[in-house]
């Protein structure tokens, strides 16, 4: 077993943060209509991708009756229908759908994680359970040499990822997040920002289809630099 699939099993199987998993639990369990006769993951959802990317996407945290239901980042939920077509449309993902594990999607030189690993409710980690998460973030990103971009998506993501470096001695400046904002630090991959793709966004006009395109344009550039 690799490296990366050991951390696999050890995420979903953590039992670090009660409230989250209290929620993730009561979610599998009750369900909602359109999904009440699919069995719930309702633990925590390891990182899915390519073991050596060269893009590395940092989102939120798993949907309620998205990735808890069925145990894939960004997979069965509104957000991964934009992420998992803009990754095909830009030579990332084999299909643009992301329905459920045994879809047969595959990432090539992309991975995806998330800031907190566990749905929680009203969608709002609380600042210890992402501190608690953060060792996962930081486990993942050491088993990756060959990154080239890091895109976060929103400014949970982009928080959680700059607490990270600085917990780890890297001097960042003061960077602020914006959609498109870029920005280079000595030693470690670009950063690059985007507005989430959550229907807040995206049911609003905040996030629009060719704002979100041209982040995915930026990011395969880079990752191709």
């Amino acid at each position: 077993m690799s490296e990366l699939s050991r951390l696999h099993e050890q995420i979903a199987s953590c039992e670090r943060c009660p409230r989250l998993r209290a929620y993730c639990q009561e979610v599998a369990q009750t369900r909602v209509k359109r999904y009440r006769d699919q069995a719930y993951w309702g633990r925590p959802v390891p990182g899915f991708g390519d073991p050596d990317p060269r893009l590395y996407i940092l989102g939120l945290a798993p949907g309620a009756h998205g990735a808890n239901r069925t145990g894939r980042m960004f997979t069965g939920d509104d957000s991964g229908v934009w992420l998992y077509g803009a990754l095909h449309r830009h030579g990332f993902a084999n299909q643009p759908e992301s329905t459920d594990r045994a879809d047969g999607l595959r990432l090539t030189g992309a991975y995806i994680g998330n800031a907190a690993r566990c749905a929680p409710p009203d969608n709002k980690p609380l600042p210890a359970e992402l501190d608690s998460c953060r060792p996962f973030l930081a486990q993942e990103l050491a088993l990756m040499p060959n990154l080239k971009v890091v895109l976060v998506l929103g400014k949970i993501a982009f928080d959680a990822y700059l607490k990270l470096r600085r917990q780890q001695g890297c001097d960042l400046g003061r960077p602020t997040f914006g959609h498109g904002a870029e920005y280079r630090f000595v030693g470690l991959p670009t950063l690059l920002c985007s507005y989430h793709p959550s229907r807040q966004n995206t049911n609003t006009g905040v996030l629009t289809p060719a704002m979100w395109d041209a982040i995915f344009a930026r990011a395969r550039q880079l990752a191709d630099s």
